[in-house]
């Protein structure tokens, strides 16, 4: 964390949304560079990885066939660095990445110049998308945007919004269990510490009480409650299950507890 960022308490309680939201993307800035220090190679320059698990899409295939994709136009919400994306965009797909946080688009920018593979970016609010309604076949994220505002369902309206019609909205989240837990990876970690209907956020807050980051839980039944509202029908619920040979710790994600609890649920739909 950023010597700026340090907060003076971090725990579970009520913060106000806006202020959070607006904290978050500040944060997501200021740590970009260091997150790509820490995950970058995991994660890779150019490659589409769904979860600390390791699910790449590439085996996965749950936005659909390559060979499909290329005749598509998919978006990428609160892409980070636009990993996802370049893959999509190696692989002869029409993508472009948008996120709340300009210090990930730099970093974006950097990872296309390493590259070679140049992925349109816009920074944009995942609750407020400039496209035009039904102009994409695709939407998905791998972990951005909805852990992160208070309103997930805006999200979600948004999507759908975008969609075509027959259109999949996918996104990766922490597995709703895993709230009910210690964010610990070890043994220490397989114990219930909080209820897992209690949706009070998780909040690092300065001095002062304003917020700098914040993370919401929210139950498998409000994630499907939250796609149905936006009109959207859930295909399929992905929870991968940790591979042998992914020794990788990412927080509260390793290979202890990974063997025990799920971490990701992946839900996979799609606009009639």
């Amino acid at each position: 964390m950023s010597a700026q960022s340090t907060p003076a308490r971090a725990g579970y309680e009520p913060v106000d949304g806006d202020s959070a939201a607006r904290a978050n993307a500040t944060w997501w800035s200021e740590e970009s560079a260091a997150y790509l220090a820490e995950h970058g190679t995991f994660l890779g320059p150019a490659d589409f990885c769904w979860c600390p698990e390791g699910l790449r899409e590439s085996d996965a295939h749950l936005l659909g066939p390559v060979e499909e994709l290329r005749g598509a136009r998919v978006l990428e919400v609160g892409a980070g660095a636009a990993q996802c994306s370049r893959w999509l965009v190696a692989q002869g797909v029409d993508a472009v990445a948008t996120d709340v946080a300009a210090g990930m688009l730099q970093r974006a920018r950097e990872l296309d110049v390493a590259t070679g593979v140049t992925v349109p970016t816009l920074l944009a609010d995942a609750r407020a998308l400039p496209f035009p309604d039904a102009s994409f076949d695709v939407v998905f994220t791998a972990f951005g945007a909805l852990p992160f505002v208070p309103d997930a369902a805006r999200v979600h309206a948004e999507a759908a919004r975008v969609l075509r019609p027959g259109g999949r909205w996918v996104f990766s989240v922490t597995h709703p269990v895993r709230w009910a837990f210690p964010d610990d990876p070890t043994a220490h970690g397989l114990t219930v510490t909080r209820s897992y209907f209690d949706r009070t956020p998780y909040v690092e807050l300065d001095a002062a009480g304003t917020p700098l980051y914040a993370e919401y839980h929210r139950t498998v039944g409000d994630h499907v409650r939250d796609v149905v509202a936006a009109g959207l029908v859930v295909e399929d619920l992905v929870e991968p299950e940790w591979p042998d040979g992914n020794h990788n710790v990412w927080g509260g994600w390793g290979p202890e507890r990974g063997a025990l609890l799920p971490g990701t649920a992946i839900f996979v739909t799609r606009r009639p």
